[in-house]
């Protein structure tokens, strides 16, 4: 196998399993609204670290990195529903 198609299909793969490993948990607050289990601290440093990994691959140069942007498109909108839950749960709701 070539090495750029190597280096293309661990790309595929990883973006694959990266949502499957995440949305099941962003999917289970979104429709519990249950986020005792779940560190603010956490959920923010994944979005932002999703958030940057997004943009590394949609600047990529001379090429937009697919899985890499499309990936972590996915996991930031998802931190960021999370977190958003988390945090009303926690400094809004409980006031």
């Amino acid at each position: 196998m070539e090495q750029s198609t190597f280096f293309e299909v661990c790309g595929v793969l990883a973006s694959i399993f990266m949502i499957l490993g995440y949305l099941p948990q962003a999917v289970k607050t979104i429709r519990t609204r249950d986020t005792d289990g779940i560190a603010l601290p956490t959920f923010l440093m994944m979005g932002v670290g999703s958030a940057c990994f997004m943009l590394q691959g949609l600047f990529h140069r001379p090429s937009i990195l697919w899985a890499l942007f499309l990936t972590n498109l996915v996991t930031t909108i998802c931190s960021v529903i999370v977190f958003g839950i988390k945090f009303y749960n926690d400094y809004i709701k409980k006031k």
